[in-house]
């Protein structure tokens, strides 16, 4: 690293890029991941260097950065190729709400904005902690939350949370504290036993095929598919442990939660009445 704090920065996955800009801390940005949709005006702003696993390693290289920020194993190839190309490059590995606090904070302090990301990250805990305190007065419809769908893979530790948070209790607890995708295969059997009251889906930037969810063999036992509570939330709002899926994300599952008359009341209606586009 040339500077302190880092004066050009490339950031390879979007929670970054968002938590920057979130602390007035854009001009530092100088590339990011192809992923990178949040604020709107950064893909006007800031010039695309990757994709989630891989990377254009001579077109950062000429960017000059003083720092490349990466996320986890799943990017370890470009950090390595990077760090042997004689380049800074710090990997964040959060797979929980506790650990996305820790890199808001810890990001913050890196740049110069240590006070101002505490505020933002305290902001955002004291957000989370009234949505639950109002989510323990009301039912709690059980959800299976689906992040692909062949193999049908449950959600990840800060997805599960975020739904526990929302009044929601997750089907496959045990499953989310597995940060890697292979570990979180679930079969429909499992599904079909569990009885989801409610399905969310992110099929990691696939459009969601509520069809295709229903027509699986023995589903139409299921009381999600009975009542149609099937819900895609956008990968952008919820796949990328950052302020998205504190906000919007969460936004989100309370919206797919919320009870409604109708919902309880005629199981009959027409599937897609849940569908978020």
């Amino acid at each position: 690293m040339r500077a302190f704090p880092p004066e050009r920065i490339v950031c390879l996955t979007e929670e970054t890029v968002e938590t920057l800009y979130l602390l007035g801390q854009e001009h530092r940005i100088v590339g990011v991941s192809g992923y990178a949709v949040r604020p709107k005006r950064v893909r006007q702003e800031k010039p695309r260097v990757s994709a989630f696993t891989s990377a254009d390693i001579p077109k950062i290289r000429a960017l000059e950065p003083d720092l490349v920020l990466t996320f986890s194993d799943l990017q370890a190839d470009i950090a390595a190729e990077l760090i042997r190309e004689g380049v800074t490059v710090m990997a964040y590995n959060q797979r929980d709400i506790a650990g996305i606090f820790a890199m808001i904070r810890h990001l913050g302090a890196t740049v110069g904005e240590g006070a101002q990301a505490m505020r933002l990250a305290d902001g955002f805990e004291r957000r989370l902690d009234e949505v639950a305190t109002l989510a323990q007065t009301q039912a709690r419809p059980r959800v299976y939350f689906e992040e692909w769908d062949d193999p049908m893979i449950s959600g990840i530790k800060w997805v599960s949370e975020l739904v526990e948070i929302a009044g929601g209790l997750d089907i496959f607890p045990e499953h989310a504290n597995a940060g890697a995708a292979l570990d979180r295969i679930v079969t429909s059997e499992q599904v079909i036993t569990a009885a989801p009251d409610v399905i969310l889906a992110s099929w990691c930037g696939r459009k969601v095929r509520p069809e295709k969810i229903c027509a699986r063999s023995g589903w139409d036992a299921i009381p999600a598919v009975k009542s149609g509570r099937i819900t895609e939330i956008k990968s952008p709002l919820i796949l990328q442990p950052g302020p998205a899926a504190l906000t919007d994300g969460l936004d989100a599952i309370l919206a797919a939660l919320a009870p409604s008359e109708s919902t309880l009341d005629d199981p009959d209606q027409p599937l897609h009445r849940h569908l978020q586009t």
